[in-house]
C-alpha cells in the first residue's frame, strides 16, 4: 500500500491507500491505527480504492495535542476524500471510526456512499465506563505508556473468549498496537471518544445514507443492546449481530466481516 499524508483539522494524518475505483474509507476503534484493517484491504483493493486512515494522535498520523469533537473529526474525513479528489466515500468505521462514519454520514450526505458502523455506540458514556477509562489513562501515565498490567484489561475491552482462547495471532496484534500508542495522545483521544462523547442518537436520526450496523456478541465495551439502540436511531438501518466477535470484529472475524460488506454494498447495487 502506498503512504499518504494529508493536512487536516487535527494534524497530518497518515493514510495507506491502494487500488481504484469506488472510494472505501476506513477508520479504526482508540489504541489502533489503520493496519486494523490488513484484511478487508487486501479483499476489496481489487475492487476498490481502499483507504486506511491512521486517526488522529495514532500510528503515523501527528501527535494531538488537544481534546476534539467528532464534528472536527469528520472535517478530517472532508480534508482526506478532497485531497484525494474522491467525490463520495464508502465509510467502514469501527468503535470510535463507527461514531465518526455516523457524524460523517449525518452531517455530509453529499459525498457518503454507504456506511458500514461496527462495534459502536451513539450514546454518552456511562459512569462505569468513564470510571474504568479514567483509571486506565491515570496507570498509563504512570507507567509511560500502555504496558504491563495494562495489557490485560485492554484485551478484556478489546477481545472476547474466543479470541483469547483460540486466536493467539489477534491477541498478539492488539497486544502490539497498543503498546505503540503515544500515551499524550492517547490520553487526549480517549477523554474525547468516552468521558466526553456526546449522545448522538438525535443526529444519528437524521441519517439518510445505507447503513448497516455490526456488533459483536462477545463485546464487552459496547453491548449487543447499546449497538442495537445505536442501529434504532437510524432510519432504515440494517442491523446484524456477529457471534463470537467482540469489539475488533474486522480483526477477529475477517472472512465474515468482509462476506457482510460484500453483500450489503451488493444489496446497495455496489
Amino acid at each position: 500500500m502506498q503512504d499518504r499524508y494529508v493536512e487536516t483539522v487535527l494534524g497530518r494524518i497518515r493514510l495507506r491507500v491502494e487500488g481504484s475505483g469506488p472510494a472505501m474509507l476506513f477508520w479504526p476503534s482508540l489504541l489502533m491505527d489503520g493496519t486494523l484493517w490488513s484484511a478487508q484491504a487486501a479483499h476489496f483493493a481489487g475492487r476498490f480504492q481502499v483507504i486506511l486512515v491512521d486517526p488522529p494522535g495514532h500510528g503515523g498520523s501527528d501527535p494531538l495535542t488537544g481534546p476534539f469533537t467528532f464534528e472536527q473529526c469528520a472535517e478530517v474525513i472532508l480534508a482526506i476524500i478532497d485531497d484525494l479528489q474522491v467525490e463520495r466515500v464508502h465509510l467502514i468505521g469501527n468503535s470510535w471510526g463507527g461514531m465518526i462514519g455516523g457524524t460523517f454520514a449525518a452531517l455530509h450526505p453529499d459525498r457518503i456512499g454507504n456506511a458500514v458502523l461496527m462495534n459502536a455506540t451513539a450514546s454518552p458514556a456511562g459512569r462505569r465506563q468513564r470510571f474504568e477509562y479514567g483509571v486506565l489513562l491515570a496507570t498509563a501515565q504512570l507507567l509511560g505508556g500502555i504496558r504491563g498490567p495494562l495489557t490485560g484489561p485492554v484485551r478484556d475491552a478489546f477481545l472476547g473468549p474466543t479470541a483469547k482462547r483460540e486466536k493467539p495471532e489477534v491477541v498478539a496484534t492488539v497486544n502490539e498496537l497498543a503498546r505503540k500508542v503515544d500515551i499524550r495522545s492517547g490520553r487526549h483521544a480517549v477523554a474525547s471518544v468516552v468521558p466526553q462523547r456526546p449522545d448522538q442518537r438525535p443526529l444519528f436520526g437524521t441519517i439518510r445514507t445505507p447503513v448497516l450496523v455490526v456488533a459483536g456478541a462477545e463485546d464487552a465495551t459496547f453491548p449487543v443492546a447499546e449497538t442495537e439502540e445505536m442501529a434504532d436511531s437510524i432510519p432504515g438501518a440494517r442491523f446484524v449481530v456477529l457471534e463470537q466477535s467482540a469489539h475488533l470484529a474486522a480483526l477477529e472475524s475477517p472472512k465474515e466481516v468482509n462476506a457482510l460488506i460484500d453483500d450489503f454494498l451488493a444489496d446497495q447495487g455496489v
